[in-house]
């Protein structure tokens, strides 16, 4: 005997028996958003889920073992709540729709904290840490991200930043970071300050160009509202009315990160990121990063958020890069 239930006004979902479940999407654009081009959505979920999708109409059914459906049925509720807020459902949506150990209260509305709304795309936070991390973006003055690549540190304070800055909030948004990947110089590197440090920086207008456009982006570089500062140029200054990123902190000395730090002003954020394992100064001991955090965490004022390889939001095979390289660091001490 079958059971039928109505979620929201967009899902009906028909068990069918105890390995069948079938669930029919109301809304034309929220179905083919999920379904995806060529059907690869589905596709994906199905390898993820183990279990066979066909798809008919507005009609999905779904076969396999009991708790493989329940999970592919929470992952169609909740990327149909990511439709509903930001009106797109992405490639990682998919994975992390499925994750076992969504850290996410459940798949309604309300599980998508901290929500942020740029000019091209809508932004969530993907993990329990990713939202108290945008939470702290938003409320603390001074904000610390430790943990790998992949989990966000730079994308969540750059889209916070410049919504801010968008919303009038602040008057500039400053991109900093130590240069020293390439054991150069600044003043040997060809062209003007921009273009020297430029390169450096090329995650961090990834991000500006993908959640506000480059040609807005390029506009408020022009005019100020956007700055690009060597981390070596901020002596000296203070930070009044902007929002602050220190970007690839592990390759900045103790004293370095005091000194940006120290910089803040009247009405201003500053955030330090940065991943402990990517040290790219010679004598790798030199780095503050974690340092700092040792020496700020009982300040009050200092939220610090450690992200760790659950928190990847990049494809899953990273998180499971991550987790080897830990594992033969671990194997290697012993």
């Amino acid at each position: 005997m079958s059971e039928i239930s109505k979620l929201d006004n967009n899902l009906i979902v028909k068990k069918i028996d105890s390995k069948t479940i079938n669930l029919q999407i109301t809304d034309n654009e929220t179905l083919m958003s999920i379904v995806g081009q060529f059907d690869q959505n589905l596709k994906d979920l199905a390898k993820l889920t183990s279990t066979n999708i066909f798809f008919r109409g507005n009609s999905i059914t779904c076969k396999g073992d009991q708790e493989n459906i329940n999970i592919f049925c929470e992952a169609i509720k909740f990327l149909i709540n990511k439709y509903f807020l930001t009106k797109i459902i992405e490639k990682e949506d998919i994975f992390l729709s499925v994750k076992k150990n969504l850290e996410m209260d459940d798949t309604n509305v309300k599980s998508f904290k901290q929500l942020i709304k740029t000019p091209r795309k809508s932004v969530i936070a993907r993990s329990e840490k990713q939202s108290n991390y945008i939470k702290a973006l938003k409320e603390k003055d001074i904000v610390m991200s430790l943990g790998p690549a992949g989990t966000g540190k730079s994308f969540l304070a750059v889209s916070v930043g410049v919504t801010l800055l968008m919303e009038k909030k602040i008057e500039r948004v400053i991109l900093s970071r130590p240069a020293v990947e390439a054991g150069e110089k600044l003043g040997f590197l060809p062209g003007d300050m921009k273009e020297k440090v430029d390169p450096y920086l090329r995650p961090l207008y990834d991000a500006l160009y993908e959640l506000f456009g480059a040609e807005k982006i390029e506009k408020k570089i022009e005019t100020g509202e956007i700055e690009i500062a060597p981390l070596a140029f901020m002596r000296g200054r203070t930070l009044k009315n902007c929002f602050a990123i220190l970007d690839e902190a592990q390759n900045a000395t103790e004293t370095q990160i005091k000194m940006f730090l120290t910089r803040i002003g009247e009405n201003s954020k500053l955030v330090v990121n940065g991943d402990p394992s990517q040290i790219d100064l010679i004598n790798k001991s030199q780095s503050g990063l974690v340092k700092s955090k040792n020496i700020l965490k009982n300040i009050k004022e200092i939220e610090i958020i450690e992200f760790d390889h659950k928190d990847v939001v990049r494809h899953p095979l990273v998180s499971k890069i991550i987790r080897a390289y830990l594992k033969k660091s671990t194997d290697d001490k012993d």
